[in-house]
């Protein structure tokens, strides 16, 4: 009996540090999936409204939320989808995360990333589910990850002009490859 519990006790503390590790992976791909649906959500909703959506990214604590704001008023309202990301997930300014030469490349290589993450923002979609942009027209970036903890990696939701998001992931000092 005592050697069975034994064994049971070395399998456990070999999987644990493997478990933990999946779960905070799971955590990054689920805060960037559920980011990217939002701004989707978000230009559909222009769409369907024919009129400006704007979607809103404000820093709460050490939290971030992010919501569809339909009525432009800059105000998280409860009738209004909203998405937390919460720690150790956080949204990061540019520095952290590996350099995006890689989707910079795939992107045409010329095109230059805007980094909405790290700092409030607000994106508006037009009647057509396009960026409103200043002149000229940018590729924004939301980056996820924890600067704290780089081992889990970075993920990148990636929101082209026209309105398409992408999903892009990257490992710590790793390059950067799309997930959708």
């Amino acid at each position: 009996m005592v050697l069975s519990l034994v064994v049971v006790l070395i399998l456990a503390a070999i999987a644990l540090p493997e478990f933990s590790r999946a779960y905070r992976i799971y955590q990054l791909n689920s805060s960037a999936s559920r980011l990217a649906e939002l701004v989707k959500l978000t230009r559909f909703e222009a769409i369907r409204r024919n009129a400006l959506v704007s979607l809103q990214v404000q820093q709460t604590g050490a939290n971030w939320l992010a919501w569809c704001d339909p009525d432009l008023d800059g105000i998280a309202d409860v009738t209004e989808t909203q998405d937390p990301i919460l720690a150790p997930i956080s949204l990061l300014p540019a520095g952290p995360p590996p350099a995006p030469t890689a989707i910079t490349t795939a992107l045409g290589g010329g095109a230059a990333l805007i980094t909405l993450s790290g700092a409030n923002a607000t994106v508006k979609f037009d009647q057509r589910g396009a960026v409103v942009f200043p002149s000229p027209p940018q590729i924004y970036v939301l980056y996820l990850g924890n600067a704290a903890d780089p081992d889990f990696g970075y993920r990148a939701v990636v929101l082209l002009p026209s309105g398409v998001t992408q999903v892009w992931s990257a490992p710590a000092g790793g390059n950067w490859n799309r997930v959708s």
